[in-house]
């Protein structure tokens, strides 16, 4: 079916991400490959699809359906959570406490190459919330105060790590290995400034852009973590715990300008009130399949209750040297 015949079929209503809803009893995998140059049409229109009647419901048959969309799927290296492992490319969804909102941000945006393409399915909806919501980088940049997105363009921004075994990511978890010569080799290879802690931890720092352009469309994308990243951003117990028991140097991750300035919390509330200003949500049902052009649209997930089981997969890699960046990419 062609793009065009497809469109039609889209439901665009406020508040929520364009919708398709189909009656389909047969092979999801099949339908997806006989559509998939019209869901990618759909996509690069309006960022995001959200595809519902393909009663998702196993592990085997999602991976299928992820492959028949994308070119390629990416091994997720440096994540900021833990995720647990389907089959290759195939992930759970972050691990992060359900009572705690993940806010906007763009996969892997710290990273030299990035997923250009998000797929998600929902096998088991949550009883309440757990959205994935998305909203429009180029939306969002524009609504920014000028002077707050003309200094984070010529800067860039900047994110700290600190890796160990007891919250977040782990080394092993995050590079695919703990071996030290082979994390050295992949911080050097991907401009990330690191050092090893009397403790064991290891420490990194790296400067990225916080302004793209699309690399298909042009179109300029406020792309970064900046604010979901940051400390203000956590529950403020949950800061004080982790200040308290690692030091404000010590916290599994923050970020700051470019330059290593803090980044204040009237910074980042204001980027969060501008990313809900945006947002567009709608409640999962079990089955869901959910499609992201992770450049042109953030995504988050909102807190829930009961089980919740959304299987993840990044696809169609994209390296930062193509999507012209404002801020040299190198280490600290």
């Amino acid at each position: 079916m062609s793009s065009s015949l497809l469109l039609p079929d889209i439901e665009l209503a406020p508040g929520r991400p364009p919708l398709l809803d189909i009656k389909w009893d047969g092979d999801p995998a099949h339908w997806t490959a006989e559509h998939r140059g019209a869901l990618h049409a759909v996509v690069a229109e309006h960022g995001s699809l959200l595809v519902r009647g393909l009663d998702l419901d196993e592990p085997t048959v999602t991976e299928a359906v992820f492959r028949r969309l994308t070119d390629a799927l990416m091994a997720d290296r440096e994540p900021f959570a833990p995720r647990r492992s389907y089959a290759d490319g195939v992930y759970s969804s972050s691990k992060w406490p359900p009572n705690q909102q993940m806010c906007m941000h763009h996969e892997l945006s710290y990273a030299l190459e990035f997923p250009g393409l998000l797929l998600f399915a929902c096998l088991e909806a949550p009883e309440a919330g757990g959205a994935t919501a998305v909203a429009d980088s180029t939306a969002v940049l524009e609504a920014l105060p000028r002077e707050l997105v003309e200094r984070f363009a010529r800067e860039g921004w900047l994110l700290t790590r600190t890796y160990n075994d007891e919250i977040g990511a782990s080394v092993a978890e995050a590079f695919g290995t703990d071996d030290r010569d082979a994390v050295e080799r992949y911080c050097r290879t991907h401009a990330i400034e690191f050092a090893w802690q009397d403790d064991g931890s290891l420490r990194t720092r790296q400067r990225r852009s916080a302004v793209v352009r699309h690399p298909v469309s042009g179109r300029r994308c406020w792309f970064n973590q900046i604010a979901f990243l940051n400390e203000w951003t956590m529950d403020p117990e949950v800061r004080e715990y982790l200040v308290d028991v690692y030091g404000s140097d010590g916290l599994p991750f923050n970020t700051r300008f470019g330059n290593g300035d803090p980044v204040g919390e009237d910074v980042v509330r204001t980027i969060n009130e501008v990313y809900e200003a945006h947002t567009l949500r709608e409640p999962w049902r079990s089955g869901d399949l959910l499609l992201i052009d992770n450049i042109r649209t953030a995504h988050s997930r909102e807190p829930f209750e009961g089980p919740r089981e959304v299987l993840a997969a990044l696809g169609n890699p994209v390296r930062l040297t193509d999507c012209a960046p404002t801020t040299e990419v190198r280490a600290v």
